[in-house]
């Protein structure tokens, strides 16, 4: 969810350049179910206007309300949202709703957190009462060791009757497009919706523009014997679309060394095979947890057949793959759908 965060903050940014106080709020505990979980968050401006979502839009009306009291007194407060009655999740929403102010600092170290993939705690200090006011607010601790808060006059202390919701944020999930066409925009799209950070490799001879690409964090022309690949160990999925079997082969070959979560190859079932049996050829130790991680045809067998439907195939297989879950119809469950 850093991606929702990096969005608050820019706004954040643009709101303070206007002299609009911001507000954020945060859901920091929840007894039952709901549409989404503890760690989300949405920011509230002085004029009212929101970025982010807590629900699925039925809460975040009542919370516009209730920052009315801490655009006033600039006070923290904690307030509940009881959806047995007015939805259908069955769960209380525990809000933290608190003055939000960014410093420079805070936007360098957040900057280069985000450049180097580094992780960041945030540790937001709340009780679990309706309407309650005190010195509730979220501390932010960066790999660094660095600590921000978001108010002066906050002072970080532990108190018996005070209980602090703690979340790490992962960096981006990172998608890496390994081709140049058509699909591979469709792909890119798409995926740029989920927040993910994207690097597309097209090919040297016909390199693209990083306009061609929307979404797209980085585009870049090379060959698979001059790529140099970084930081893909983890939290990262590749998606090989060169709509060339030669090229494809040697990419695989090129990945060998590395371990992604995930490696996606566009293809017949029959193209599989030889791709396995020539890797064998090239790479004669290669292991057999990189070729669990080898998926072609990469995506789902849900019926895609436009490159959009193909994009959203291949990303709900990532997706599946990267949180554990073999897919299937959620009319088949009984009871809860997600588990903490």
């Amino acid at each position: 969810m850093i991606h929702e965060l990096k969005e608050i903050i820019n706004e954040t940014v643009i709101n303070q350049k206007k002299g609009l106080k911001n507000v954020l709020a945060t859901v920091v505990h929840l007894n039952g179910s709901s549409y989404r979980k503890p760690g989300v968050r949405m920011l509230i401006s002085q004029d009212l206007n929101s970025v982010g979502a807590v629900s699925g839009g039925c809460v975040e009306k009542e919370i516009i309300h209730r920052t009315k009291s801490v655009f006033a007194d600039n006070k923290s407060k904690i307030i509940t949202y009881d959806g047995r009655y007015r939805l259908g999740c069955e769960g209380v929403l525990y809000i933290l709703i608190e003055p939000f102010f960014i410093s420079d600092e805070f936007i360098h170290t957040f900057s280069e957190a985000n450049a180097n993939r580094e992780s960041l705690k945030i540790e937001s200090h709340f009780t679990k009462d309706d309407e309650a006011f005190g010195d509730f607010r979220s501390v932010v601790t960066f790999e660094n060791k660095e600590q921000f808060v978001f108010s002066e006059t906050f002072i970080l202390q532990q108190k018996n009757d005070v209980a602090i919701f703690t979340q790490i944020l992962a960096p981006s999930f990172k998608l890496i497009i390994i081709g140049g066409e058509h699909d591979a925009v469709k792909l890119c799209t798409i995926a740029s919706n989920l927040g993910w950070e994207i690097d597309v490799i097209t090919s040297a001879k016909d390199s693209k523009q990083l306009s061609d690409f929307p979404g797209a964090h980085s585009v870049i022309g090379d060959t698979p014997e001059t790529i140099q690949f970084s930081n893909i160990e983890q939290n990262t999925a590749i998606v090989i679309m060169n709509h060339s079997y030669v090229q494809d082969l040697k990419y695989l070959v090129k990945l060998s060394e590395y371990q992604p979560k995930y490696i996606g190859v566009l293809g017949a079932p029959s193209k599989r095979e030889r791709l396995f049996n020539e890797l064998f050829e090239f790479v004669p130790a290669i292991s057999e947890d990189f070729l669990e991680t080898i998926y072609s045809p990469a995506g789902l067998h849900i019926g895609a057949q436009t490159p959009e439907e193909i994009a959203l195939s291949i990303i709900a297989e990532i997706l599946s793959v990267i949180r554990k879950k073999e897919p299937f119809s959620l009319r088949e469950i009984n009871g809860k759908i997600h588990t903490l």
